[in-house]
């Protein structure tokens, strides 16, 4: 779980606008930043099958919302992939 500030810094770097805080560009590097932090508690804590399960979702959910970007907004996904740096 991010906390409120983490949050909004993640938000603040990929709004559109002021308000712009469920597209799907910034709910994609929300998923992110919470799949980068439970991966790492997942390395101390690796018979933790109940986050294991949450993390294969927010993996799941990331890549349907990546689909979408790829789909109708070609370049928002280009630069959201050079952002966060993942794999296409």
């Amino acid at each position: 779980m991010l906390k409120t500030k983490e949050k909004s810094k993640v938000i603040e770097a990929f709004q559109t606008h002021e308000k712009d805080t469920g597209s799907s560009a910034v709910q994609v590097a929300v998923l992110t930043e919470e799949i980068t932090k439970l991966t790492s508690h997942l390395k101390k804590n690796p018979k933790d099958n109940h986050s294991r399960r949450g993390l294969l979702g927010m993996v799941a959910k990331r890549k349907r919302l990546m689909d979408y970007l790829a789909k109708h907004e070609p370049r928002r996904y280009a630069n959201v992939i050079k952002k966060l740096g993942l794999k296409k």
